[in-house]
C-alpha cells in the first residue's frame, strides 16, 4: 500500500541544487529499509547511495565502506565538532550520520542521491532540503515488526525492547513524509518506490 502526499516546500529552507536531487528512505528498525535499498540500487545503478557512518559494531557480513563507515565514538564526535555531517543522530546507544562533502558533490554533479537514515536524521535533512523526496517505510503490523526484529537474532532482549519502543514513536511520525509505503511484500514495495520516484517524472 502506498500513500503519496503533496510535497510542502518552505520558503525559509534551503533548496536542493536543481541539477541533482536527494531521496530519503526511513522507517523503524526491522522494517526492511536495507533490503529495499539494496534491491532498488541493483535495479537502478544510476542512483548514488550515500554510505552512512556509525559507531556501532559491524554485523556479520557487513563491510566497512560499503554498508557503513564504522568509526569510533571519539572519531564521530570529532567530525560532529568539525561540522562534517549533513545530519546525525544517536539511536540505540550508537551514533549514525551522513558525511556532508560526498553527498553535496554528487548532487551538484547531477546525481540522485539515496539516503537510508533514521527518523531524526531524516527530519534534519528535510529541514535543510525542502525539495527532497522522503519515503517512510511502514510494517504491515507492529506484531510483524517485532517478529522481524526478533528473527534477526542480532540484539539482546534489552536492545529489542528499546528498538520496539522507539519504533512505536517513529511510526507515529510517518505522516510527516511525502510518501508512505507498507513493506508487506518486497516486490510490491519495490514497485511502489519505483512508481513514486520515477513514474511522476516521466
Amino acid at each position: 500500500m502506498m500513500q503519496v502526499l503533496p510535497i510542502q516546500a518552505s520558503a525559509t529552507t534551503k533548496q536542493c541544487p536543481s541539477t541533482g536531487g536527494l531521496i530519503i528512505l526511513t522507517g523503524p528498525s526491522g522494517v526492511g529499509k536495507g533490503t529495499l535499498m539494496r534491491s532498488l540500487l541493483q535495479r537502478h545503478p544510476e542512483l548514488y547511495y550515500s554510505v552512512s557512518a556509525t559507531t556501532r559494531s559491524p554485523r556479520p557480513g557487513e563491510i566497512d565502506g560499503k554498508n557503513y563507515y564504522f568509526i569510533s565514538r571519539s572519531q564521530f564526535e570529532k567530525l560532529i565538532a568539525e561540522g562534517e555531517f549533513l545530519e546525525w543522530a544517536e539511536f540505540a546507544g550508537n551514533y549514525y550520520g551522513t558525511l556532508r562533502e560526498a553527498v553535496l558533490k554528487q548532487i551538484h554533479s547531477g546525481k540522485l542521491v539515496m539516503l537510508e537514515i533514521e527518523l531524526e536524521g531524516a527530519r534534519q535533512i528535510r529541514a535543510s532540503f525542502a525539495n527532497a523526496k522522503s519515503i517512510f517505510i511502514l510494517p504491515p503490523s507492529f506484531k510483524e515488526l517485532e517478529k522481524r526484529i526478533r528473527d534477526r537474532a542480532q540484539d539482546s532482549e534489552e536492545a529489542i525492547v528499546r528498538r520496539l519502543r522507539r519504533a512505536q514513536e517513529e511510526i507515529q511520525a510517518a505522516d510527516e513524509f511525502n510518501i508512505q509505503i507498507v513493506n508487506d511484500d518486497l516486490e510490491t514495495a519495490l514497485n511502489d518506490i519505483e512508481a513514486a520516484l520515477f513514474a511522476q517524472a516521466s
